[in-house]
């Protein structure tokens, strides 16, 4: 029996999670939900179900025997795909959809900065080094190597948990 591929696995898994990802994320963005701070977590639950859903489906498919190694490519390159795909809605979202976004964003922080007793000046002097990493190309590239970073971390743990080695066979 030939070995299923890891590749078509993860890609399904990662653009399902990733869809998945993009209608919470519209939904925020049209509800104002994105300005709560816990709502920005949800994708990565969103996320570690693909992974789940990913490793697990190889598992069955590999007579359910999955090795360490298997199980965290499988959710790395499943999450990988998830940010890719999450990322390039999220950049064409704020250059195209709604332009506006980021200064509501910017708003945001500035609020977050004032409430904690910051003076104005250094208030100007955050906002300021916000805004040279919040361009959307910046915020594509760290978005799809945050999903990287959080899949790996997820995809260590649920690959522990999932694995199963196949007996070795001695003659």
């Amino acid at each position: 029996m030939e070995k299923p591929s890891t590749a078509r696995i993860a890609l399904k898994w990662g653009i399902i999670s990733a869809v998945i990802i993009i209608i919470f994320s519209v939904a925020s963005f049209m509800t104002g939900l994105f300005k709560n701070t816990i709502s920005s977590y949800i994708p990565f639950l969103f996320l570690l179900a693909g992974i789940i859903f990913a490793i697990r489906e190889y598992k069955t498919l590999n007579n359910n025997f999955l090795g360490f190694g298997e199980g965290l490519g499988i959710g790395t390159l499943t999450s990988a795909v998830t940010g890719l795909v999450a990322s390039i809605f999220s950049f064409a979202y704020i250059m195209f959809i709604d332009t506006t976004i980021m200064q509501q964003i910017a708003d945001m922080q500035r609020e977050q900065l004032e409430s904690r007793g910051m003076t104005a000046e250094q208030v100007e002097q955050a906002m300021e080094m916000a805004s040279k990493f919040s361009s959307p190309g910046i915020l594509f590239i760290v978005g799809i190597l945050g999903y990287i970073f959080f899949g790996f971390i997820w995809s260590l743990i649920v690959s522990a948990i999932f694995k199963k080695d196949k007996p070795e066979m001695n003659f």
